[in-house]
């Protein structure tokens, strides 16, 4: 007998409530299956004269309704399959609402996507307080639009530019803001929740009115307003996304028939760019990095070890990169965190670097104030090695230099317990270098962040050849709970990230010292789809930075690493970018704080620049040039790191490249592009390439034979 997801319980007050519980999974997910249980149990609803309200809700301890389940669309074969799912949707959500007695939503939990469709097609809903529910509609992060009514319930809930705002955006609402929005009609404790939507039941249908102010009344309520509204959201759309994301497009689409239109029209149109959107190359990569993100957080690193609790951490160094860490140690994780510096100074700014981002949370009531100080009470600090001897795990962030990593190791080991893992963010040193210091080289592995480290969701693991599975295994689970996205790379210079990188970043200065203009290159590239240009990172990331990693890669990889010899000159006149007011471009009245996954305002090239690099610009390439040469360095490098074994997968490397530097997420990563491209007409690119620059275009080995046997990365 079939396991049945929907049940119906009869109460004698007249309320029932139909609970959905998925067989076998933590989740509730829809699948189309659910189409007849549905229909079946509203029919036997609408045949009983006894059942006076209906109350839905989870049989899933934490989880309301995470969304559709997405794999039942890649066996859409047309975008007409597509579209027929998105109409099963509309008319299961309109029965719903259609029901004379009133329907209430009971939300604990995530209430996402085709989820919150349903909530929405009943005619109220109360949420949980809890911090984890949440209520959105994220399906433009896979490339897609809300296909199941979406489009047409949220602006009539919430308004127009609210709805725009969640839907264009993918942004969650907490269970606060979804009220202070419009969207549920209460908040309550978990342990009355039900109590509180059969009340509510009881009382007939709420009346539901968006809760706007003045000024959006006045855009959002008449004709010309709302043109206006959607002729500034249509530009903003497409300013940020340059062209290359066709589902914000298709939502404002959406939205703009239905608020003008009426529903029924609205509704139509739903289905139908659902449907086209579902057979585009864009979000078939952006379900495809979906999958492999989801299967990823499965996987221990070490098949077949548990990882081991940690409990407690340490950070070693209080700068920017050592307060970012012990940030997400204590926010995310929930682990208490110990911080070590050499000057008190040093541990102040690494308080002040969290407190300052709880006080953010608190300020938008993302965080309670209660909440934010127990966080704090969290970090603790120490310029001597006090309070190290139960720390289950320490992340080393200091200088790069091999010499005070080895004293940290052996500082470690004297302090610590035996089992006490060592996890070093260096950016550049060969960890086999950094544990030949170890006593117990078995503990000591990499654990790579990106900076700003609240902000970018990529960790990498490196571990040495004598790094144990034991520790690989609980190092992965501690990223994962710090709200990282870990791949475990082998160890060498650069390891994966920074070496791709590095070639990019090389072949964008000699392109700048062979007279390129700056905000032509960086035009270029951000056209393509890179968050920002080459430049604009390097100066964001810090020349001096630059300077530094450069011979470390050059020494242990090969010529092709050498830089040109412009950041010797940017260093000798004071040029260190972002952090030091001057580098490439002219800095005034910019962000603090910045997010490289998010595009910067507009600023001046600082022309002076030129002059520092003996060099008068001029345009003399077109902007496709200037992106082959630089994304050629990145892709080829990319194939050698899985030729050498550096990343395990093409998965790996398409994941790193996306959540470690922004490679176009459209595109599916470097090992999507370059099947994309095929390997020969790769090759065929390197070649041109090396014959007018010389040996650094060279074709990996890896290339040149997929191009002779025809093959690809990926065989999907």
């Amino acid at each position: 007998m079939t396991a049945t997801t929907f049940t119906l319980e009869r109460r004698e007050d007249g309320i029932a409530i139909i609970r959905m519980d998925v067989p076998g999974e933590t989740m509730n997910t829809l699948k189309a299956a659910f189409a007849e249980e549905i229909r079946a149990i509203l029919d036997d609803v609408r045949h009983d004269s006894a059942i006076k309200g209906l109350v839905l809700t989870s049989g899933k301890e934490g989880s309301f309704i995470a969304g559709a389940d997405i794999t039942m669309l890649d066996q859409c074969q047309t975008s007409q399959d597509a579209e027929a799912l998105a109409k099963a949707g509309h008319a299961i959500c309109a029965e719903i609402e259609a029901l004379k007695m009133p329907v209430i939503a009971a939300i604990h939990g995530p209430c996402l996507g085709g989820g919150l469709e349903l909530a929405m097609a009943c005619h109220g809903r109360v949420a949980t307080d809890w911090d984890k529910t949440a209520l959105g509609l994220p399906e433009v992060q896979l490339g897609l639009l809300p296909g199941s009514g979406g489009t047409q319930r949220l602006p009539r809930l919430v308004g127009i530019q609210k709805a725009l705002d969640m839907m264009l955006t993918g942004k969650q609402l907490r269970a606060k803001q979804a009220l202070k929005a419009g969207l549920v009609d209460d908040v309550v404790p978990k342990s009355v929740l039900l109590e509180v939507a059969i009340e509510l039941a009881k009382k007939g249908k709420p009346a539901h009115d968006p809760k706007k102010s003045i000024k959006d009344k006045l855009l959002e309520d008449n004709g010309v307003g709302r043109n206006i509204v959607f002729d500034q959201a249509h530009k903003a759309v497409v300013k940020k996304t340059g062209g290359h994301y066709p589902a914000p497009l298709k939502i404002l689409e959406c939205v703009r028939v239905g608020m003008t239109d009426g529903m029924a029209a609205g509704l139509a149109v739903e289905a139908k760019n659902f449907g086209e959107l579902v057979k585009t190359p864009e979000s078939k990569q952006l379900r495809g990095l979906f999958f492999a993100t989801t299967q990823m957080k499965k996987e221990t690193g070490a098949e077949g070890v548990k990882p081991q609790k940690v409990t407690k951490a340490a950070v070693l160094g209080g700068g920017l990169m050592g307060g970012g860490i012990a940030n997400v140690t204590v926010t995310k994780a929930g682990i208490p965190t110990r911080i070590k510096d050499i000057s008190e100074q040093g541990i102040s700014h690494a308080y002040k670097y969290s407190y300052d981002l709880l006080m953010k949370k608190v300020k938008r009531r993302h965080l309670r104030k209660s909440e934010a100080q127990k966080q704090m009470m969290m970090l603790s600090g120490d310029t001597q090695y006090r309070g190290f001897h139960d720390v289950d795990l320490v992340v080393e962030a200091v200088f790069e230099d091999l010499d005070l990593k080895h004293q940290m190791v052996k500082d470690v080991e004297k302090y610590c317990r035996p089992e006490t893992i060592f996890a070093s963010n260096t950016s550049s040193l060969p960890i086999g270098q950094i544990a030949a210091a170890a006593a117990r080289p078995e503990n000591v592995i990499g654990l790579h962040y990106f900076s700003p480290v609240d902000k970018m969701p990529l960790a990498e693991i490196i571990a040495h050849d004598k790094t144990s599975p034991q520790t690989i295994a609980t190092t992965v689970a501690f990223a994962r709970r710090q709200g990282k996205t870990p791949i475990v790379v082998k160890d060498g210079a650069g390891f994966y990230v920074n070496r791709i990188l590095g070639l990019y970043m090389n072949e964008a200065a000699f392109l700048v010292m062979e007279g390129e203009p700056v905000e032509k290159l960086d035009k270029a590239l951000t056209g393509f789809g890179m968050p920002v240009g080459p430049i604009t990172l390097l100066d964001e990331v810090g020349i001096d930075v630059g300077a530094k990693i450069a011979p470390i890669l050059e020494k242990e990889l090969g010529s092709r690493f050498q830089a040109p010899q412009a950041f010797d000159k940017l260093l000798a006149d004071g040029r260190k970018g972002k952090k030091s007011q001057k580098g490439f471009y002219l800095y005034k009245d910019l962000p603090k704080s910045w997010n490289p996954l998010k595009k910067l305002p507009k600023k001046p090239v600082d022309e002076s620049v030129y002059g520092v690099l003996g060099v008068s610009p001029s345009a003399r390439l077109d902007s496709t040039t200037l992106v082959e040469r630089t994304l050629m360095q990145m892709l080829n490098e990319a194939a050698r790191c899985l030729d050498e074994g550096i990343i395990q997968s093409a998965r790996d490397g398409d994941i790193g490249a996306i959540f470690g530097i922004g490679f176009p997420p459209f595109l599916g990563g470097p090992f999507r592009y370059m099947d994309k491209l095929g390997a020969k007409a790769v090759v065929a690119k390197l070649k041109a390439f090396e014959g007018q620059y010389g040996e650094r275009f060279a074709p990996s080995p890896l290339l040149v034979k997929m191009a002779e046997d025809g093959t690809r990365f990926y065989q999907d």
